[in-house]
């Protein structure tokens, strides 16, 4: 069994620098609050802010908690400017305004004068309205109420699509489904050139994959979960990771990979179980 160091801290694993013109850094690590209920996420945030040392939370409308992921942060005794907030809008409205006045409700649910990361969520409402909304973002991104804006499961023709609409292109992040079982090259190589930073979203792939033997073996050499070697896996790949969790124990074990590093004999076995566009667990994904 290979050896690893006690660091158990997230700021350990350090941060990305967003492509924008006054550069914003984002945490490698962060909460993803997806199918956290509200009266659980307020809960769940504050044990990763306060116990696990987190300092990224990523919610979004659809989930129905910003509100809590704010209460978090007010009750958290941390700065403010100390923690990364993403949220993401999937509706729009009727024109650019209403848009961005939903996009400026969220802000004023999570507090704090602004969020760090606004994104798309989705292109399914279709080029026009995307553009639309990339207006919206881009008028919160001017005002400061958004240090950074992008998209969600964009493939490379629908970020191609938004060239145009607005002042800033391309889009500062791009946040997809990534593990080893889908592991898009196209779309993050294509995001890779253009200086869009990646997010994976079910990193760990909902723990559908945790007795798959090639993962198991690796995680006995480390003496770490099956989880943990999901998410060092992302890390390595130099994306954003965004694993979800409402148990206190499990947020603060997905922090704990910053005391040992995957060899490159691991990674390519963890490369090679690409399933290809069948691993998919989210029906959102559409990066044609």
């Amino acid at each position: 069994m290979s050896q690893r160091s006690n660091s158990s801290t997230p700021s350990a694993g350090g941060s990305l620098v967003l492509n924008t013109a006054s550069p914003v850094a984002i945490p490698q690590l962060g909460l993803g609050t997806y199918l956290s209920p509200p009266e659980r996420t307020l809960a769940s945030c504050l044990a990763a802010l306060q116990t696990a040392g987190y300092r990224h939370i990523d919610t979004a409308q659809y989930y129905a908690n910003e509100r809590e992921v704010g209460q978090a942060l007010a009750q958290s005794g941390l700065p403010r400017d100390q923690v990364f907030v993403t949220t993401k809008i999937l509706t729009p409205g009727g024109s650019v305004d209403e848009t961005y006045a939903a996009c400026l409700e969220s802000v004023q649910r999570i507090g704090g004068g602004h969020v760090d990361l606004f994104l798309i969520h989705s292109p399914s409402p279709g080029v026009d309205k995307c553009r639309d909304v990339w207006r919206a973002l881009e008028r919160l991104h001017d005002e400061g109420k958004a240090k950074a804006i992008g998209v969600s499961n964009f493939g490379i023709q629908q970020i191609e699509a938004l060239k145009g609409a607005g002042k800033v292109w391309p889009p500062h992040v791009n946040q997809i489904e990534l593990h080893p079982w889908l592991q898009q090259k196209e779309i993050v190589r294509y995001c890779h050139d253009k200086g869009i930073v990646i997010e994976a979203y079910c990193p760990i792939a909902r723990n559908q994959k945790a007795d798959n033997k090639q993962l198991l073996s690796i995680a006995d050499k480390y003496g770490v979960t099956p989880n943990q070697v999901l998410i060092r896996w992302s890390l390595q790949k130099g994306w954003v990771c965004l694993p979800k969790s409402d148990s206190p124990d499990r947020i603060k074990l997905n922090a704990d990979v910053y005391g040992f590093s995957l060899d490159d004999k691991d990674m390519d076995l963890l490369n090679s179980l690409d399933e290809g566009p069948k691993g998919a667990l989210v029906m959102a994904v559409n990066n044609s």
